[in-house]
């Protein structure tokens, strides 16, 4: 391809084969253009070639770019040698509730906007929590067993009785929808506050008694999440909801 000398230029060499477009070398690619590179695209479009390259260059991956001659490395080294942030593998991070909470908190100021004409309403932060508690289920639900396994780590009635490791993402799930529809109160309430609470006593037994530092469960058995916080908020809104729905059921909200 031909090359603007007025721009720094890049080396790349990505497998692109027919079965198997690197997904890591079309992101090398977008990022040196990005970083305002002229990239000479070097496809590998064999295996054979492939090894036949990583043996010259002494590499065990591709893509690999090189910059001025140097070789760089792959996507992860592009990105540090630009500055920009690189998550390590098993790094603690808030990125997956801050996400979950977020978009949870948008949508249900979108349902009160869809369905008051706006989004202040106190059904809208009901709804938020709500939601919350149904998306934190699906996370769980994506791998029970691994969900159930991490739980163990810290939750006191599932060390007594193993299933409920089990059970609990489903009733999560189970509470959360039918306060959202706002029925079956009589089931969702005590379902919310029973998980809810015994969730609350164990997160705050595991890390500000025992002071005992682990991963959170909250968002799945493969969360990165620090056990602490995140997890109380998480089972102290099931409970606030709990006590709040029938008080405004009373009310005749």
């Amino acid at each position: 391809m031909a090359l603007d000398t007025n721009r720094k230029t890049a080396t790349l060499y990505r497998m692109v084969m027919p079965g198997h477009l690197c997904p890591y070398g079309l992101k090398s690619k977008d990022l040196l253009e990005r970083q305002g590179f002229a990239v000479e695209d070097h496809h590998l479009t064999t295996r054979a070639e492939t090894d036949a390259f990583k043996r010259e260059h002494g590499v065990d991956t591709t893509p690999q770019t090189f910059i001025d001659g140097e070789r760089i490395g792959g996507y992860d080294a592009l990105r540090k040698h630009f500055g920009q942030e690189v998550k390590e593998k098993g790094e603690t991070t808030y990125r997956p509730v801050i996400a979950i909470f977020s978009v949870a908190l948008l949508m249900g100021l979108a349902v009160s906007w869809y369905v008051f004409g706006t989004i202040f309403t106190i059904q809208a932060l009901e709804w938020f929590i709500a939601i919350s508690m149904c998306v934190l289920a699906i996370q769980k639900l994506q791998d029970v067993e691994s969900f159930s396994t991490m739980f163990l780590n810290y939750d006191l009635l599932a060390r007594r009785w193993v299933r409920y490791g089990y059970v609990y993402p489903f009733a999560e799930a189970l509470a959360g929808i039918l306060m959202i529809a706002g029925a079956l109160m009589w089931i969702a309430v005590p379902v919310a506050l029973f998980i809810g609470t015994v969730g609350a006593v164990s997160v705050f037994k595991a890390v500000y008694i025992d002071k005992r530092e682990l991963k959170c469960a909250c968002v799945g058995g493969a969360s990165n999440v620090p056990l602490g916080f995140v997890s109380l908020t998480e089972n102290l809104m099931m409970i606030a909801m709990a006590i709040w729905m029938p008080v405004r059921m009373a009310w005749g909200g």
